[in-house]
């Protein structure tokens, strides 16, 4: 070929580009069908915006915006290129509006300051817990605070039972009450924002046993159905005393504080932890049996079974069954989908339809973000809807291939296909949650496939029907009959949790993930499980990108706690080693587990650390690490003022008279601005502390931690 005839077929090849968009487009195009399912993702994503802000917006910014989409929506209705973009607009602003509405609708006053004095007020919620238990008590007076300073609500610990009350009771106490606390270093979990949207304004324990007192009789069916709830989790543990019980009430009421942490540990760890949550596993099993069983009774009698659709009367009381249980577990995050898609299941045999599944997920992720937007950024509604919409995505493909090899399958090929269902179950939904577990928890249970093959079966066909039957029998107090049975399953499934743990390398512990790496991954995965085409498998790149952003984040070489008295430095092999050796173990905890990291011996009282970073005397430690300096305040008054020459001082104490002029983090830092990191690096310092990693928020006080006594006895 001659150069005029490769100029020629330069000319007529597309640019590479074009190849890509048009590749795109005709995709995008043969799965029309599927657009709306994108719709739910672009509101979380809104949802995520404006928690990922740093300042508030104004409170007119959120419907702002959602009516100008909506504008937009309308005036493009016409025009069919613009009405999928104007329709992403209007769910990215209903999302991102509906989180602003439910900040600000739930804003209550918080405690400035502790408070130690006399409570009263009406119990809310009983929580049991394995020593002891915790009450949830809307205050009527608090110490002398102002009626207008009364927070909507506060958590009290007794260390001792519950002291014979249930919610609807008044009561009188003695408390010890502090604002909830920041987080523990920034990144880590906020329960400051967590107890904000459950109006909590105060949290603390008991000084004294509570006192009940006639209080006006609550209206609130909220309190009505807690009530129900606490007396069913108090008569199975008093049928069930000890784990158990606590397993048992977990799996009825969805009351899990009350489980060992040792046992909550080995069911986590063994990949179990969702036995635990009342989810698809439990509503199905509750909506299934009750269906089945209610389509046998009735046709036990001719006059109905030949003149009624028996089906949809088993489908309706059936509905209201599962209704009922998840008013029972406490209508968490997880039951309520699964309330959603087992509803539309059940409305689909009522209206003799077929129910959707992927649309079903979709309709109860919308509905679920549209009451409770803020937990769209917990890990109990990311986890629960990674899972199933992996699930769903898979079961669609390979529903031809399953049936198939079921059609003259014999007792054991269904037994072993049975299995086999559950194996890949288990695979899909630890890959899909997989990084939701490493951003929120750290850990990855690497045997979960051999622990659910084994006890799934055990709690869908021997625990579950005799928790049902349990239930039926409290009326008539003979609920023991059913419980023990059921705690022999319990038994079961916990002695394989305990087991599989035990095995050699159980569990994986992997640095916190950065908040992009999560969004990442996210998207990703809903790639993967939305798209019916080949091209879904591009999902699988930024899925593995966001799990190995893991890898990307340098923990700290240096963590100081809120309160300034707790520092830990960074040692050569990646443990932490803290200032002292006891006390701050929730602090402690929290920064080795984000850092996927041990925590080592305390500074020495005198010489080096082992690998040689930290040197101390009994003033000081001197910590070097990266080519800078860090002076570790220990003693003021055995202080060397020579030491106050570093690239940072860090004190317990307010440090600006001792070594003025040089750049410090002491307790008044501290104090103002929460826990802090600090990253050294080529000689340089770089600070963030938790009041940055907040922002200015509703739920981000900037107040100082000051000690008061109240009312009676100060």
């Amino acid at each position: 070929m001659g150069e005029d005839g490769a100029e020629a077929a330069a000319v007529a090849r597309p640019a590479p580009w074009r190849v890509t968009g048009a590749w795109f487009a005709t995709n995008l195009t043969a799965e029309r069908a599927r657009w709306p399912l994108w719709l739910p993702a672009f509101m979380g994503a809104g949802i995520g915006v404006y928690f990922w802000l740093s300042v508030e917006p104004a409170l007119w910014i959120g419907p702002a915006l959602l009516a100008a989409a909506i504008a937009a929506l309308g005036a493009s209705w016409r025009y069919g290129g613009w009405r999928w973009p104007a329709a992403v607009t209007v769910a990215l602003t209903l999302g991102f509006a509906a989180a602003q509405f439910e900040a600000h609708s739930v804003a209550a006053p918080v405690l400035g300051h502790r408070i130690i004095g006399p409570l009263a007020g009406r119990v809310l919620v009983v929580d049991p817990l394995p020593e002891g238990s915790r009450l949830t008590i809307v205050p009527s007076s608090l110490g002398d605070l102002a009626p207008a300073d009364l927070p909507a609500r506060v958590r009290v610990r007794l260390r001792h039972g519950d002291g014979g009350v249930t919610p609807g009771d008044g009561v009188r106490l003695r408390v010890s009450l502090e604002p909830p606390p920041a987080p523990a270093m920034p990144g880590a979990y906020d329960f400051q924002r967590r107890a904000w949207f459950e109006r909590l304004g105060g949290v603390g324990y008991a000084l004294s046993a509570p006192e009940k007192f006639d209080a006006p009789a609550p209206g609130a069916i909220v309190q009505a159905i807690e009530a129900v709830r606490h007396g069913v989790t108090r008569r199975i543990r008093a049928a069930l005393p000890g784990p158990d019980g606590a397993i048992a009430a977990a799996l009825i009421t969805g009351e899990t504080h009350a489980i060992p942490p040792d046992d909550a540990g080995a069911f986590r760890d063994a990949g179990l932890a969702h036995i635990l949550v009342i989810a698809g596993l439990h509503m199905g099993m509750v909506a299934g049996i009750c269906f089945f069983a209610l389509r046998a009774l009735f046709a036990l009698i001719p006059p109905i079974v030949l003149n009624h659709p028996t089906k949809k009367y088993a489908a309706a009381l059936a509905l209201l069954l599962t209704f009922l249980y998840m008013l029972l577990s406490g209508t968490t995050v997880s039951s309520r989908r699964a309330f959603v898609m087992t509803a539309l299941a059940l409305v689909a045999i009522l209206l003799d339809r077929l129910s959707l599944s992927a649309r079903a997920l979709a309709l109860a992720a919308v509905a679920i973000m549209l009451m409770t937007p803020d937990s769209a950024t917990g890990p109990s509604f990311q986890m629960s809807f990674a899972a199933v919409a992996a699930l769903v995505a898979f079961y669609e493909a390979w529903r031809g291939r399953f049936a198939a090899w079921h059609r003259g399958a014999g007792t054991l090929k269904r037994l072993g296909l049975y299995a086999l269902g559950i194996a890949f179950t288990t695979m899909v939904t630890t890959v899909a949650t997989a990084p939701f577990t490493v951003y929120h928890f750290n850990r990855l249970p690497l045997y979960s496939v051999a622990a659910n093959v084994v006890a799934v079966p055990i709690t869908g066909f021997w625990v579950m029907p005799w928790a049902i039957v349990a239930c039926l029998l409290m009326p008539v107090h003979l609920e023991s009959v059913a419980l023990i049975p059921m705690s022999w399953g319990i038994d079961a499934v916990t002695a394989i949790a305990k087991g599989v743990t035990s095995w050699p390398g159980a569990v994986l512990t992997l640095p916190s993930m950065p908040a992009w790496g999560i969004a990442v991954a996210a998207a990703g995965g809903l790639w993967l499980a939305i798209w019916r085409r080949r091209w879904r498998w591009w999902g699988v790149l930024p899925l593995a990108i966001g799990l190995l952003s893991a890898g990307y984040e340098r923990p700290p070489d240096i963590l100081i706690a809120g309160d300034a008295k707790l520092v830990a430095v960074r040692a050569a092999d990646g443990s932490y080693l803290p200032s002292k050796a006891k006390g701050e173990h929730a602090t402690a905890d929290s920064w080795t587990k984000r850092a996927a990291a041990a925590m080592g011996p305390a500074w020495p009282a005198a010489g080096l650390s082992a690998d040689g970073l930290l040197a101390c005397d009994g003033g000081s430690c001197r910590y070097s690490a990266r080519g800078a300096v860090v002076t570790l305040l220990r003693d003021p008054d055995a202080f060397d003022r020579a030491q106050c020459q570093a690239d940072l001082v860090v004190a317990p104490v307010p440090a600006w008279k001792i070594c003025p002029g040089a750049r410090i983090v002491d307790r008044v830092d501290a104090y103002r601005d929460g826990g802090y990191a600090v990253w050294l690096d080529a000689g340089t310092v770089r600070l963030e502390s938790v009041r940055d990693y907040q922002g200015a928020r509703l739920w981000s006080p900037r107040q100082h931690e000051r000690v008061k006594v109240t009312g009676e006895g100060s």
